[in-house]
C-alpha cells in the first residue's frame, strides 16, 4: 500500500511540475513579441525578448531536471539502488557509525553527480549564452572543492551527532536532535558571514563615502545596527546583481554586489536597502526561522515514528537491517522521499514570501521615495533578464517575489 502511495505522489509531483513548466514556457513565449504597456517606456523590446528567451531556456532545463530527479529517486528506491548501497557498506564496515556515514555520504554524492550535468549546462551553457556567466572552469573547480570541504567540516560532525542521538537518546531522540539542529543553524547564521562566505568571495568595506553616509543615516533612522557595509565581488562569477543582509544578532552585515552598485544610482541603492530593512523591521527573518524550526520538529517526530515501521522500508524497496541499526537507512529514505509528499505545500511558502515582499516594499516606500525603488526594480528586471510576463499559475506556485507588474502597481500606489 505504501509503495502505491509513494508512486502516486511521485507521479502527481512530476506531472504537476511538468504541466506548470509547460504553461510557463507557452505563456512567456506568447507574450515575447510585445513589452507590457507599463514597461514600454523603460524596457526595450530586445531586452524583453532576451528575458523571455532566458526564462524559457531555464524552464526547459528545469523540466529535464524534474525527469532526471524522478529517475534517480526511483533508482534508489523501487529499483534497489539504496538496498545495494546499504548491503555494500554494511558488508564493508559492519554495523556502526562508519557504515552510517558512508551510506549517507554515498547517496548524497550520487545525487550530486546526477545533478551536475544540469548545473554545468545552466552555468556554462545558458548563463554563458545570455551574457551572465563570468566564471571560469578553474574557478568553478576551486569552488566545488571548497564546497565539498565545507560540507565535510560542517556536515560530518552534525551527521555523527544525529546518528549518536538516534542510537543513544532513547525513544525521544528526535527531540534532542531537533535541539541540536536548531543550535547548529543558529551558529551557522553567526559564522557564515565571517568564516564561510569569505572562502568564496572577497568582501571589502563600502568605499563610496557619500553613499556610505546616506546609508548610515537610513540605518539609524530604522534602528538597524550592523557590523558594517560590504561590497562583494559578485562580478567575478555572474553579471546578476543583488543586495542582502547576512548574519544573526551582533554579526549582522549588509552586503552589496559590485554589479548592483555599478548599475543603480544613490537614490535607488538607498531604496533597495530600505526594502531589505523592511524585512528586518517586520521581523520576516525571525518569522521564517520560527516556521522552519516548527516544521523541522514535526518532520523529525514523523521520522521518529516511521523509522520503527517495517513497511516504511519495504514499501520503498529496502529491506531493514537485521541485527544492525537502521538509523542511517531511515534518515536517507526519509529525506529522499519527503519532497514527494510535501511538494503541494510549496505554494504556501511562496504566498508567505510574496506577502513579506509586499510588506518590505511598503516599508521602503515609507522611508524613501517609492519611485526610486520602482526605477531600481525595473533596472534589475532588465539586467537580470527577469520575465515581465510569467504564467499566473506558475508564478503563484513558485515565485518567492511578486511578479513585476503586481509589485510595481503596489509601489506606485504608495507614491
Amino acid at each position: 500500500m505504501f509503495t502505491l502511495l509513494f508512486l502516486a505522489a511521485l507521479t502527481v509531483m512530476v506531472l504537476t511540475k511538468l504541466w506548470l513548466a509547460a504553461r510557463q514556457v507557452a505563456h512567456v513565449g506568447r507574450h515575447r513579441g510585445t513589452v507590457p504597456a507599463r514597461f514600454a517606456d523603460t524596457i526595450a523590446l530586445s531586452a524583453h525578448q532576451k528575458a523571455a528567451d532566458y526564462t524559457i531556456a531555464r524552464t526547459r532545463l528545469s523540466m529535464l531536471e524534474v525527469l532526471a530527479g524522478a529517475a534517480v529517486l526511483v533508482g534508489f528506491t523501487m529499483l534497489g539502488g539504496l538496498q545495494a548501497l546499504n548491503q555494500f557498506w554494511l558488508a564493508t564496515f559492519g554495523p556502526g557509525y562508519a557504515y552510517g556515514v558512508a551510506l549517507v555520504a554515498s547517496v548524497a554524492l550520487i545525487g550530486g553527480l546526477a545533478e551536475l550535468p544540469f548545473s554545468l549546462y545552466g552555468q556554462f551553457g545558458i548563463e554563458q549564452r545570455f551574457g551572465f556567466n563570468k566564471m571560469t572552469w578553474g574557478l568553478w573547480l576551486v569552488d566545488m572543492v571548497k564546497m565539498m570541504a565545507v560540507a565535510c567540516v560542517l556536515g560530518l560532525p552534525l551527521l555523527l551527532a544525529v546518528l549518536w542521538l538516534m542510537d543513544r537518546a532513547g525513544q525521544y531522540w528526535w527531540l534532542w536532535t531537533w535541539l541540536v539542529w536548531m543550535g547548529f543553524n543558529l551558529l551557522l547564521l553567526v559564522v557564515f558571514p565571517t568564516f564561510i562566505a569569505p572562502l568564496f568571495n572577497k568582501f571589502e568595506p563600502l568605499s563610496d563615502d557619500a553613499l556610505k553616509t546616506r546609508i548610515e543615516v537610513l540605518l539609524r533612522k530604522c534602528g538597524f545596527a550592523s557590523k558594517g557595509l560590504f561590497v562583494m565581488d559578485g562580478s567575478r562569477r555572474s553579471a546578476h546583481g543583488n543586495a542582502y543582509f547576512t548574519g544573526f544578532g551582533a554579526a549582522k552585515r549588509i552586503v552589496f554586489f559590485d554589479t548592483l552598485l555599478a548599475r543603480l544610482s544613490g537614490d535607488e541603492i538607498e531604496a533597495v536597502l530600505a526594502h531589505e530593512l523592511g524585512h528586518f523591521k517586520r521581523h520576516h527573518v525571525a518569522k521564517r526561522i520560527i516556521v522552519t524550526f516548527a516544521l523541522s520538529l514535526v518532520f523529525l517526530a514523523l521520522l521518529g515514528w516511521l523509522s520503527t515501521r517495517t513497511w516504511f522500508y519495504t514499501g520503498l524497496g529496502v529491506l531493514p537491517n537485521l541485527g544492525a541499526s537502521n538509523h542511517a537507512l531511515a534518515l536517507v529514505l526519509f529525506f529522499l522521499t519527503l519532497p514527494v509528499f510535501t511538494f503541494l505545500l510549496g505554494p504556501l511558502s511562496s504566498i508567505s514570501s510574496r506577502r513579506h515582499e509586499f510588506e518590505a516594499d511598503a516599508f521602503a516606500a515609507g522611508q524613501t521615495d517609492a519611485g526610486h525603488l520602482v526605477s531600481a526594480l525595473v533596472k534589475l528586471y532588465k539586467d537580470n533578464a527577469s520575465t515581465l510576463t510569467p504564467d499566473p499559475l506558475y508564478s503563484a506556485f513558485y515565485y518567492s517575489h511578486p511578479p513585476a507588474a503586481q509589485r510595481i502597481d503596489r509601489l506606485l500606489a504608495h507614491a
